[in-house]
């Protein structure tokens, strides 16, 4: 197994956000998590890549307990997010931006550059434009770049779809799939269920704080209760 997440807790002050959450993400794999506001997915992967501190439980990856070890060096260790917001350098240029993806990296990264911009043919286009100047697709692409050209083993994406028109969202996707066919394991936060469950492998279903259902995506998508809180398609089956 690639990713273990072993009974993990996690507050913010004396607010439990994560109740024992458990989490098996095999290589090769499309993994998503879906869930409400609020449920505790987007904690789940900072607390993945490090951004916030265990209360207890243990993070294993590729056989490693690396509970402790500082986000920095995960990263270094092969695992790469996309936050949420993308958080892009809007002074920066888009290489300059893909650049500091690699920056704790050594030696020549411009075979990954190029094919994050075979991936991206749109940011090599605007290769010199200023981040902050471009639509929120490009930029959601330009995120996932920069996340990519870290050589991630495993790719943690957090709401990639968020804020997106349909014909953009549908690209994205796509791309994720793309990226997963050329051997990077996904590790998928998405508010837009019904798309995360068809091109993922297995998902995993989050409500306050805990895993409340786990199965192949497949399932979930025909599942009469996940498709009644998260498949209705009206605003209130949002995620």
């Amino acid at each position: 197994m690639l990713l273990e997440i072993r009974d993990i807790h996690v507050h913010y002050g004396k607010i439990a956000a994560l109740k024992g959450v458990s989490v098996d993400v095999d290589e090769g794999e499309i993994v998503t998590l879906i869930g409400a506001n609020g449920a505790g997915k987007s904690t789940t992967l900072k607390t993945i890549s490090g951004l916030r501190p265990l209360s207890s439980g243990r993070i294993v990856f590729g056989g490693r307990n690396i509970s402790k070890v500082a986000g920095h060096k995960r990263v270094l260790m092969g695992i790469g997010q996309a936050p949420e917001g993308r958080g892009i350098f809007p002074g920066m240029t888009v290489t300059e931006n893909l650049f500091m993806g690699a920056y704790a990296r050594k030696g020549n990264v411009e075979k990954d550059l190029k094919e994050v911009f075979d991936l991206f043919p749109r940011l090599a286009e605007r290769k010199d434009q200023a981040g902050g100047t471009m639509s929120g697709g490009e930029q959601q692409m330009l995120a996932i770049g920069r996340a990519l050209m870290t050589q991630p083993k495993v790719l943690l994406l957090d709401e990639p779809s968020m804020g997106l028109a349909p014909k953009l969202i549908q690209q994205i996707f796509s791309i994720i799939q793309e990226i997963n066919r050329r051997g990077t394991t996904v590790l998928l936060v998405e508010q837009n269920a019904q798309q995360a469950l068809q091109i993922a492998h297995r998902a995993y279903v989050l409500e306050t704080g805990a895993v409340v259902k786990s199965a192949p995506a497949g399932e979930l998508l025909d599942d009469p209760q996940v498709r009644a809180a998260y498949l209705g398609g009206g605003a209130e089956s949002a995620i």
